[in-house]
């Protein structure tokens, strides 16, 4: 299927907008994570706990970040931001850098106990029901049960118990505002309902997952990241350079190098967190445009083929034309693709999803207009150096040459 037919566009003539463009992100991208002293690193690299909290109404970031800050038992730098996300609602991510593996704990600990004392009601003697687990509600709720004469076996008590959690976390995203909410859970009739209001209240927030990661395990995943895609890049020149010429391996390493590069610093720009899923992006995003480029170069190289005595310029042009169908094709359908991921894939995805999308247009463009460029210039440099210096003319030769010493006349 081909969406144009008989293109004759000049790209390789219009290359320095885009070249002039890469320029300005590349300087721009550098200079954000220079300005910042580095890159947003994630948990997954910079070690520490992490707690993403929901709350029924905007949550008050300057109120959560002083109380967090005024622990004793917080060690570390602490960061409230909110929870960016298509599907996020009301939700905050609170952060803490650790210094050593055995404060781990400790934070989760006082991280919670830091926003019951903010938030919720612990001096009341009540189970905070937006916050336990099942365990934790079947125990609280066993004795008093049986003090109001409800007959309820150990196994239906369990089963009660998921049932509610169950309704809480699937319906209402684990923050229930009002007990009539839990009025369609199977078994909990009027008298059950009464205990669980005596013994429970609602906080007015849900932890909804935290992550820990530390210091050590951190540092050790952001130096492999790292490896990971030097290595994909050396194996790649590598196998170009073997299969082409090692000019377009170059040009091809060099174009996802760029790609590379402009990704990271549009992160900083938007001062988004590097993570392991942004890392598993960088990698995808290596491969597809270097998929991209390789289509290109090996169009050029059938084309030098049959037209050894067109200049290059031309025959790149023509290879860019008769694979434009297939590179908008595959580009658009992709792009499509992430940029739903991007606006309906959730908060947990959004890193990844903007990378993707990112660097799909970036890559896009950079194999025509960075990669088959860099071996135009090498092959025109190169052909400038194989001519023969210019050769003075005659005239010239003649005036300048020393004269033979006249013989004398007899």
């Amino acid at each position: 299927m081909e969406l144009f037919k008989n293109t004759n566009f000049d790209f390789l003539g219009k290359k320095w907008p885009f070249i002039i463009a890469s320029l300005v992100l590349t300087v721009a991208g550098l200079g954000s994570v220079a300005a910042k002293g580095g890159l947003k690193y994630g948990i997954d690299f910079k070690g520490g706990a992490e707690m993403v909290v929901k709350f029924a109404y905007q949550p008050p970031l300057e109120k959560i970040r002083s109380a967090m800050r005024a622990s004793p038992l917080i060690k570390g730098e602490v960061s409230v931001q909110n929870f960016t996300g298509a599907t996020a609602q009301n939700e905050v991510e609170i952060g803490t850098e650790l210094q050593s593996e055995g404060q781990l704990m400790v934070n989760r600990q006082a991280m919670e106990q830091v926003l019951a004392a903010n938030f919720g009601e612990p001096g009341n003697g009540k189970l905070d029901l937006n916050n336990s687990g099942a365990a934790g509600l079947a125990d609280r709720l066993r004795d008093p049960l049986a003090n109001a004469s409800v007959p309820m076996s150990e196994p239906e008590l369990r089963t009660l118990t998921s049932n509610i959690l169950a309704a809480r976390d699937d319906r209402y995203s684990g923050l229930l505002t009002d007990y009539s909410q839990l009025s369609s859970v199977p078994g909990l009739n009027a008298n059950v309902m009464n205990v669980v209001r005596q013994q429970t209240y609602l906080a007015p927030y849900h932890v909804v997952r935290t992550e820990m990661v530390g210091p050590k395990v951190g540092a050790d995943l952001r130096k492999k990241a790292i490896l990971a895609t030097l290595y994909a890049l050396g194996g790649m020149l590598i196998y170009i350079a073997f299969r082409f010429e090692w000019i377009y391996g170059l040009g091809a390493v060099i174009a996802c190098f760029h790609d590379t590069i402009i990704t990271v610093g549009l992160f900083s720009l938007f001062d988004k967190e590097i993570t392991m899923t942004v890392i598993a992006a960088l990698l995808t995003l290596v491969g597809y445009s270097m998929n991209d480029t390789i289509v290109i170069f090996d169009r050029i190289r059938e084309n030098l083929k049959i037209s050894r005595r067109e200049p290059l310029e031309n025959v790149m042009n023509r290879a860019v034309n008769q694979t434009l169908s297939r590179t908008i094709m595959t580009s658009g359908l992709t792009f499509l693709a992430v940029i739903a991921l991007f606006l309906f894939g959730g908060p947990v995805l959004h890193g990844f999803s903007f990378a993707l999308v990112c660097g799909i247009i970036v890559g896009t463009y950079s194999s025509v207009f960075i990669a088959s460029p860099i071996v135009l210039f090498w092959h025109n440099y190169a052909d400038k150096r194989k001519r023969p210096g210019p050769v003075a003319p005659a005239a010239t030769r003649s005036q300048t040459a020393p004269r033979a010493p006249a013989k004398a006349v007899k």
